[in-house]
């Protein structure tokens, strides 16, 4: 697939299991959406393959030739999912978590009695449409992270329990106890109702509304994959700030109307400049006030009991590599440390072993170094894991490798009382 010189492209397939009939097939090179489409030939043997194994009571969930990645999942025995993927670098973990994220979108905006019960193809094709938005951007260059590591993205804004003050009592003023603020897909502050969602809808519902074209309210209906995959809830979002918006999750009340310009006002004019400080974060997640080694070009820390995240690259951002290529190298470590260093307890999914404490026996850090050992030339990425947190970092070629161990700790015990 992959030619060498040009970007690895992925191709996703959604089929009905029962017939293998394709439902859509979305595509990506580089990042961006590409026209390429597989020919059917291709797509009913991959979907054959996979049919002749379970026939043989044998389950082939991945495969790789010289160039290509394949992963197949099938979901309630209705739906099958597979993508190929010829990037530089994908990892079985990745494109797994993709096909997992993909489905939780599928449920999202059309509900899983919808998907399971197919009684109406060309009907099904037409509703997953709305999904083709939401799905695109798992494939492409995000700035989140949250489609593979699973944990919310978030930010840590300047006035903090102000901020969770004033979201709090705008919730019980609304009625609903489901609100967040949200800046660019990235959770800024939330009731402790919103942060009790389920996985994958905990971060389906940021990923989705960062998604969206910019609007001044929207009064969206969504199933929730994990709390409530057959009854619609509605999803209102509300802009206080370009990039900055209000998102409400709610039932029959109350109507978008309700919530006027004056309730806005009441609430969230007083903290008009806070606002501006959390629209202006961006990219870094982190505040001015936190200073972070000048050596550490990008970090991702995760908090494995919270199911929450804080993923920068916009640091040191005057060096190399560029952004998306941080970005990337970030995203391909924690891929390599989740499924080789930090593997989940023999005997559970690591969905519920990363709700347990790990074993003691575990390795706690490790180290990767890219290109030549000579000073200047490189980069490295270190991971250290402190239950229940895991901090990733990517480091400039200058920094001493024997040094990366007592960085890494540092910059741990800095960010501990952030996430």
């Amino acid at each position: 697939m992959g030619e060498e010189g040009t970007p690895g492209i992925t191709h996703l397939l959604c089929l009905a299991a029962s017939s293998g009939v394709p439902l859509f097939c979305r595509s990506s090179r580089g990042g961006a959406p590409a026209r390429q489409q597989l020919p059917f030939s291709v797509i009913g043997s991959l979907n054959g393959v996979h049919m002749f194994g379970q026939n043989l009571e044998v389950q082939l969930t991945s495969a790789r030739t010289e160039d290509t990645t394949v992963v197949w999942k099938s979901f309630h025995d209705s739906v099958t999912l597979i993508v190929l993927s010829s990037e530089e670098g994908t990892s079985e973990l990745k494109l797994e978590r993709l096909l997992q994220m993909v489905f939780g979108a599928m449920v999202l905006l059309v509900g899983l009695e919808e998907l399971t019960n197919i009684s109406n193809v060309e009907r099904l094709k037409k509703e997953l449409r709305a999904c083709y938005r939401l799905i695109d951007s798992f494939l492409g260059d995000s700035e989140l992270i949250g489609n593979l590591t699973q944990c919310v993205d978030c930010v840590v804004p300047p006035e903090g329990s102000l901020l969770q003050e004033t979201l709090c009592g705008f919730a019980e003023a609304s009625g609903t106890a489901f609100v967040s603020l949200m800046a660019s897909g990235r959770v800024v502050a939330a009731t402790e109702s919103w942060w009790r969602l389920g996985t994958p809808e905990a971060v389906l519902l940021p990923w989705m509304v960062a998604s969206l074209p910019p609007q001044a309210a929207r009064d969206y209906p969504v199933y929730l994959p994990h709390g409530s995959p057959t009854v619609p809830h509605r999803l209102l979002t509300l802009t206080l700030l370009p990039g900055l918006e209000l998102c409400l999750l709610c039932g029959p009340r109350p109507p978008l109307s309700q919530l006027d310009p004056q309730l806005l006002d009441r609430w969230w004019q007083p903290l008009l400049d806070t606002l501006r400080a959390c629209q202006e974060l961006g990219p870094r997640a982190l505040p001015v006030g936190v200073s972070v080694h000048a050596d550490v070009l990008g970090l991702l820390l995760l908090h494995l009991e919270l199911k929450r995240s804080l993923f920068t690259v916009d640091l040191s951002a005057d060096k190399e590599p560029s952004a998306g290529q941080r970005r990337s190298l970030l995203r391909s470590f924690y891929s390599l440390v989740t499924a080789t260093h930090f593997p989940p307890e023999p005997g559970l999914s690591e969905d519920k072993a990363e709700d347990t404490a790990p074993p003691t026996h575990l390795p706690r850090a490790c180290y990767l170094v890219l290109g030549t050992e000579e000073p200047g030339s490189g980069c490295r990425l270190v991971a250290l894991q402190q239950w229940p947190r895991r901090l990733l970092l990517l480091v400039c070629p200058q920094s001493p490798t024997h040094g990366l161990r007592d960085l890494v700790t540092r910059t741990l015990q800095a960010l501990t009382p952030l996430l």
